[in-house]
């Protein structure tokens, strides 16, 4: 399992920074375009909607299970949501509460 989640960190950093560097290269660093261009039609602003909530919902969740297991660090999982998306906060997460997980097995 660690091996799949580091795989999808991995791919879930890549992949969103693919589109955001097309998007740079089109539009520059334009923070008003950037923030309104997910919701240019209904499809798309459907999409977005969904990742904001989902991630917002992650954010809480993992603040709470981070507390609730111990999981030093989790706070990673802000930045990561923040500057490429659930995409990676969410595998990275996972890794460092399964490691947590195993070092509670050892112990």
């Amino acid at each position: 399992m660690r091996s799949f989640l580091l795989l999808m960190a991995a791919i879930g950093t890549v992949v969103p920074w693919l589109f955001f560097g097309r998007f740079v290269a089109a539009s520059g660093l334009d923070p008003i375009a950037f923030l309104t261009q997910p919701f240019v039609n209904g499809a798309a602003g459907g999409f977005a909607a969904d990742a904001m909530i989902a991630a917002a919902t992650f954010l809480v969740w993992s603040f709470a299970d981070a507390r609730e297991r111990a999981v030093r660090h989790w706070w990673v999982a802000i930045p990561a949501t923040l500057l490429v998306g659930l995409s990676l906060s969410l595998p990275l997460y996972l890794l460092m509460r399964e490691g947590r997980g195993v070092a509670l097995a050892r112990a």
